[in-house]
């Protein structure tokens, strides 16, 4: 059985907050304003790090008519193809990373995509951190139709 798998983000407006590390103002602040939002099914919460700015960003998908704080802005999200992969919220990533790798080359037919920043979001809910005594996070990599014709 496959442990990743290909999600589609659409073009969409997200919500951004400013650029920082955790435990700083900024991402604190915007764990705040998002965590009074109501709860879905699925987390419409991303964090990426902003390799030229050396920090993380935390993007909410944005909705018409919401209420969003003069500290954040909101930004136009590019969307795209990810491989995503399910790992343990907090530990490390490397074991997750080579699943992606592993997938992606045994496919053939996808590609990293540097032009665009990998995110995450905690899929777990209170309940079922609290059950399983441990949060997971789904790792989302940017991927794109692979270029084929270096094959032919």
């Amino acid at each position: 059985m496959e442990s990743v798998r290909v999600l589609e983000l659409p073009k969409c407006k997200m919500v951004a907050s400013q650029c920082a590390m955790f435990g700083e103002g900024p991402l604190e602040a915007f764990d705040s304003w998002f965590s009074t939002l109501k709860r879905e099914i699925f987390p419409r919460d991303f964090l990426g790090f902003d390799e030229s700015r050396g920090g993380f960003v935390w993007y909410y998908l944005y909705q018409e008519g919401m209420d969003v704080p003069e500290d954040f802005e909101i930004v136009d999200f590019e969307g795209g193809l990810y491989a995503v992969v399910t790992g343990i919220d907090g530990e490390s990533d490397v074991d997750a990373m080579a699943a992606v790798k592993e997938f992606l080359q045994a496919n053939g037919n996808l590609e990293e995509d540097p032009s665009r920043p990998a995110l995450g979001n905690v899929i777990t809910s209170p309940a079922a951190k609290e059950a399983l005594g441990y949060g997971q996070m789904d790792y989302y990599v940017p991927v794109k139709a692979a270029n084929r014709s270096e094959a032919l």
